[in-house]
């Protein structure tokens, strides 16, 4: 019997599957996979785990060398619930001949509609207008006033699947249309009249940043004190990607300063965020926790991609020849 783990903060607080029960069928329909939470709340996946289990279903838990390590590791898989391949270490894992996948194609639009969501919310004040609506601020409604989208320019970081979801649906509110990247090639921005651009350039023209790159060494603190001084100061920040690519201990100074207009953040370098950290109680911040996307329709897409790559390559025996 192949055993599979799946982390257990992927429950909710009443103990029930955040992507509810109906992708967990692509499992129970494999007479030769057994599966289980795992029963701790856990940071890090151990060796222990790797030696119990033959997969990993994981959220947010990192998955190191150190996992892989010894002789006893049963460990051939490690599916992500989600994107991004910062919490894992790749090279360990294809060193020790564990396959790991993770759910970009399932994000993709929920990560595109946040970020729009966080424009929208920056471009119309609205945490400012809610405040207002609460504690009798009608009349001083005429100091919120902001300007529309159209002809506003939105740029964005890293146009892979996230990033040119984001300027698709941009499209309709007729901005402007920028992307920033290395690994971008102008033929996927053309059908959105989107222009190829150099940071540097994209900061300085933009009234909306988006940040849609992945981490990784190239990228860790890509938003620093020099790139926050050539935005405008009428400008937005939002981050959709992860927290370390920027540097927030500048950001809340620029922020303070008036370097830029605001930021929306749903990602920080330390999660849960730390009580003290400064950009949690600036106004001019709109902050959620990693989860703004997060919906039935999301969850559902990223359980169904993951536990139904994990489930084909286990039940045919893919990983155990012997087993086909």
């Amino acid at each position: 019997m192949i055993r599979v783990g799946l982390t257990p903060d992927l429950l909710n607080g009443t103990g029930t599957p955040s992507f509810g029960s109906a992708p967990l069928a692509l499992l129970d329909g494999c007479s030769n996979i057994a599966w289980e939470y795992l029963h701790a709340t856990i940071t890090e996946i151990d060796a222990e785990m790797a030696a119990r289990y033959d997969a990993l279903y994981v959220n947010a838990p990192r998955v190191t060398a150190a996992c892989v390590a010894r002789g006893d590791r049963r460990l051939k898989l490690v599916a992500r619930h989600g994107v991004g391949y910062d919490t894992v270490e790749v090279s360990a894992m294809t060193a020790a001949g564990v396959i790991f996948n993770n759910t970009s194609k399932a994000v993709r639009r929920p990560v595109a509609t946040m970020a729009i969501t966080f424009v929208l919310a920056l471009a119309q004040r609205s945490m400012a207008k809610h405040v207002l609506a609460r504690t009798g601020g009608w009349d001083r409604r005429a100091d919120f006033m902001r300007q529309g989208l159209s002809g506003k320019t939105l740029g964005v970081v890293g146009a892979g699947g996230t990033g040119l979801e984001t300027l698709r649906l941009a499209k309709a509110f007729d901005m402007r249309l920028a992307a920033a990247g290395p690994r971008i090639e102008e033929h996927t921005l053309a059908p959105l009249g989107a222009a190829l651009l150099p940071l540097d350039e994209l900061l300085a023209v933009s009234d909306f940043v988006v940040l849609a790159c992945r981490l990784d060494v190239s990228t860790h603190h890509l938003i620093n004190a020099r790139r926050l001084a050539l935005m405008k100061s009428t400008a937005y920040l939002v981050n959709v990607a992860r927290g370390a690519v920027i540097d927030e201990a500048v950001l809340a100074e620029a922020l303070t300063a008036g370097t830029i207009a605001g930021a929306a953040l749903d990602v920080f370098e330390q999660e849960p965020v730390a009580p003290g950290n400064p950009l949690v109680a600036m106004d001019n911040v709109i902050t959620t926790p990693h989860s703004l996307c997060w919906t039935d329709e999301c969850f559902d897409a990223i359980a169904r991609a993951g536990l139904g790559w994990a489930a084909s390559l286990l039940s045919r025996g893919a990983l155990y020849p012997n087993l086909s």
